[in-house]
């Protein structure tokens, strides 16, 4: 499958504001506005907004990772949920009472990001159960993005099969970037590719240099349109490098100066700037022009999340959950 013109603009423009966005974070933790860790997806935007933008926002389900701050703004997150969250602000989808990644937007489809490494494999396979069990799954999907060491987790694996035997139409898309925080592949699995595990799964795998925006936005536009046709759950390993640490409070140093050089060390945002512009999607004067407004977008986002109040622990309950009528116990 090839992604159209439309397809692949809307796709960059999702990577350009992660991107943006992103590096505006880590100016801010670095300077000590923001709380918590910071998380940042710099080198995985291509495979992460390729996702995001063959998901249909308000009848499938996405469920995003630390890394996936592309595939969220593809998906149709806002800007002001990312800065209200990361600043603490009252008016953010978490009310600010939970960690700066842990946001979400249920009735959009789109869970709270979990911390636990591969526990989201099995949230997605549930919700697409439950609309099953609803009647209304016709034409849905479900998908979510992990990393290489989250394959390694007890939630993956039991996830993913339930999947596989249900025939849920769930994408997987797993980043590889080479290192579960500090952990080499060599420690991870002793498959050569990932993509090996979704044959004894019965799945359908797809194997993609996640630094090629445009190998990217084939690969998952075909998963996508399979699962959506009822092919199953789909599985794609896209071979990457993070263009940093694992936090911002990391230096990654253990990464080899090979790695860093090598090709899956080259930026997929310049990547995709180069193939958009000689494949005649964009030009370069338009490609300047969506940077000088995302970064004017990202500034008033972050100036209006920074005006606005924190919880007050005084007049705060920090209720968990709310329904609308009380929880029976019998």
């Amino acid at each position: 499958m090839t992604a159209d013109g439309e397809f692949l603009r809307s796709a960059f423009q999702a990577m350009l504001k992660a991107r943006i966005l992103e590096n505006k974070l880590s100016s801010l933790y670095k300077a000590g506005k923001i709380v918590g860790g910071v998380y940042l997806g710099r080198g995985q935007e291509a495979i992460s907004a390729s996702l995001g933008t063959s998901l249909i926002q308000g009848k499938d389900c996405f469920a995003p990772l630390i890394r996936d701050q592309a595939g969220r703004t593809a998906f149709g997150e806002p800007l002001i949920d990312c800065t209200r969250t990361y600043l603490g602000s009252v008016e953010g989808p978490m009310k600010g009472r939970d960690g700066n990644i842990h946001r979400g937007r249920p009735e959009m489809g789109m869970p709270a990001m979990i911390s636990h490494l591969g526990a989201q494999v099995p949230l997605i396979a549930g919700m697409l159960f439950a609309k099953r069990l609803k009647g209304t799954l016709a034409g849905c999907v479900g998908a979510t993005s992990v990393g290489d060491g989250a394959t390694s987790t007890g939630a993956f694996h039991e996830g993913l099969n339930l999947a596989a035997v249900e025939k849920l139409p769930m994408v997987v898309v797993v980043a590889n970037n080479q290192f579960a925080y500090s952990t080499p592949n060599s420690r991870q699995f002793a498959c050569a590719d990932l993509v090996e595990r979704a044959k004894g799964y019965g799945i359908g795998g797809f194997s993609v240099d996640g630094t090629d925006f445009m190998a990217c936005a084939s690969v998952v536009g075909e998963a996508v349109r399979l699962a959506r046709e009822g092919g199953g759950p789909q599985m794609i390993v896209a071979h990457l490098l993070r263009l940093g640490g694992h936090g911002e409070h990391d230096d990654g140093s253990y990464v080899p100066e090979a790695a860093r050089s090598g090709h899956y060390g080259r930026d997929c945002i310049e990547v995709a700037m180069r193939q958009l512009v000689e494949n005649g999607f964009a030009t370069a004067d338009e490609i300047l022009a969506w940077q000088d407004e995302t970064a004017e977008d990202v500034q008033k986002a972050v100036a209006q999340a920074q005006q606005e109040p924190s919880p007050d622990p005084y007049r705060e309950n920090w209720t968990a959950l709310s329904t609308e009528f009380p929880i029976s116990t019998t």
